[in-house]
């Protein structure tokens, strides 16, 4: 993929740098991400991403050699980082947002990945969801921003679930009303959830990955996979 040369200069790079003390030594991952000066959501790279490519880091060793989906990915950079731990990823976003499909790709291109990308829009059934491989994990960050999309993302999901039943959904979403809640549409779809304590993987802080963009907002974690039979 090429970009053109007007939208090339709108351009910038960012680096997220992951690390962890292993024994006498530091691991390092860097992942740079192209950001496009550009009024789209998924133009940028945002707190809950950089939130959950944390998780995504230290739980590497989980996800080698295993298929990864990342929906509504934008930049990329949480299935960016999966794929450079060794998963099999393919990233995807709204069939409707063409730039953001193309800034996936842009993406792969400045971290040497070529990676498939899809377009999965919410609420639809189209060719490119039912080709999709059998799946271990799927990875959303933020895929909540839009309280209309709520229904349509968690039909979505739901349907990628019991695509592959064994499956889970790794997501962050960051609080913006204290209204906010998915309860009976995890319910509705026969989904189940787990929070994640930030702290139980380092994420805990207003600076991450070399990055201040978590700050002080209040971002959660949470794991979502299909209800099993029997379960309430």
């Amino acid at each position: 993929m090429r970009t053109n040369e007007a939208e090339d200069t709108n351009i910038a790079i960012k680096q997220f740098t992951f690390e962890e003390n292993s024994g006498d030594a530091l691991q390092t991952l860097t992942v740079s991400v192209p950001e496009v000066l550009d009024p789209q959501y998924g133009m940028y790279v945002w707190p809950c991403a950089v939130v959950l490519a944390q998780y995504v880091w230290t739980h590497r060793e989980e996800l080698q050699g295993k298929t990864v989906l990342e929906i509504g990915a934008g930049v990329s950079l949480p299935g960016v980082l999966a794929a450079r731990c060794e998963a099999q990823v393919v990233l995807s976003d709204s069939a409707e947002l063409p730039r953001c499909l193309e800034n996936c790709s842009r993406t792969c291109q400045v971290n040497q990945l070529s990676l498939p990308v899809v377009g999965i829009t919410w609420g639809q059934v189209t060719p490119d969801l039912l080709l999709l491989p059998d799946l271990h994990f799927i990875l959303g960050s933020d895929v909540f921003y839009e309280p209309e999309d709520f229904e349509n993302a968690l039909f979505t999901i739901a349907f990628l679930l019991r695509r592959s039943p064994q499956a889970q959904f790794w997501t962050t979403y960051q609080e913006r009303s204290a209204d906010w809640s998915i309860e009976a549409l995890l319910h509705k779809w026969g989904l189940k959830c787990i929070d994640i304590p930030l702290e139980s993987f380092h994420a805990n802080r207003e600076h991450l990955a070399g990055s201040s963009l978590p700050g002080s907002h209040t971002i959660q974690m949470m794991i979502i996979s299909l209800k099993e039979a029997g379960e309430e």
